[in-house]
């Protein structure tokens, strides 16, 4: 069990008999009354983000994942297969496992993939991810003064806002938890 004083970002609870993930949380202390504490949770099987309110000093049971290497091979309809870098055993997700994951997975990718009493639950992706732009409207010469944006499609199928100075055949690097442009690589 651990209890509200003890909660982190990125630990894993069990509640109401789901499988929840700390996203953030605030310890608030009212005026007259006990603490409380806000707390976003990311639903890991759904991908869901709810928030909740709990008294301070509430228990939760904690979930412990286990974490294995995987090399993201390739999706046949629905269905995404990873193969296991240590047993060579292929473990199939589905879209509504990955979530946003899809717009980021590359032939070949290495990542981690966290499972409950056996049963694959979701990937964690890297902090940030380079993907190439296929398509994206041209700049203009002196456009860039603006520090204006533009639409670009990328190799995923994904459209991120990037700076009118990125073309198309650029390798950008994206965050993957916000899906946002950070740099030109390439």
């Amino acid at each position: 069990m651990i209890s509200t004083g003890d909660l982190k970002k990125g630990i894993s609870i069990e509640m109401d008999g789901q499988l929840f993930t700390i996203v953030d949380w605030q310890h608030i202390k009212m005026g007259r009354g006990g603490a409380i504490v806000r707390i976003k949770l990311r639903n890991l099987r759904t991908g869901a983000i709810i928030d909740r309110t709990f008294d301070a000093g509430e228990r939760f049971q904690r979930a412990y994942l286990d974490r294995s290497t995987v090399q993201y091979s390739y999706k046949e309809d629905d269905t995404y297969y990873f193969m296991d870098t240590s047993t060579y055993e292929m473990i199939p997700l589905t879209a509504e496992q990955l979530g946003d994951a899809i717009n980021y997975l590359l032939d070949g990718m290495q990542l981690e993939v966290a499972s409950y009493n056996g049963e694959p639950i979701t990937v964690e992706l890297p902090v940030t991810v380079d993907l190439e732009v296929t398509y994206t409207e041209p700049g203009f010469k002196g456009d860039t003064a603006t520090g204006g944006t533009k639409p670009a499609t990328l190799e995923t199928g994904l459209v991120v806002q990037v700076p009118l100075f990125v073309t198309t055949g650029s390798k950008i690097r994206v965050k993957t938890d916000t899906g946002t442009y950070v740099e030109r690589v390439g």
